[in-house]
């Protein structure tokens, strides 16, 4: 028998736009920059430093298919 995790509950959209913070755009990108900073701090753990190229790749190419329109 498998285990199912449940996804977390959605939050209730805001009210108004001005609630958000943060754009996903905005986000995706703040993240980028953040992985970099932290690969570069995981010099020593080749895994580690890897696993942080392979997810900076993956927003960068999402961040850029959303840009796109279509």
């Amino acid at each position: 028998m498998s285990n199912v995790i449940p996804f977390p509950a959605r939050l209730p959209e805001p009210a108004f736009e001005d609630d958000l913070d943060i754009d996903l755009f905005t986000a995706v990108d703040v993240a980028i920059r953040d992985l970099y900073d932290l690969a570069q701090r995981l010099r020593g753990d080749e895994t580690g430093h890897e696993q942080a190229r392979e997810c900076m790749a993956m927003l960068a190419r999402a961040l850029e298919q959303a840009r796109v329109p279509g």
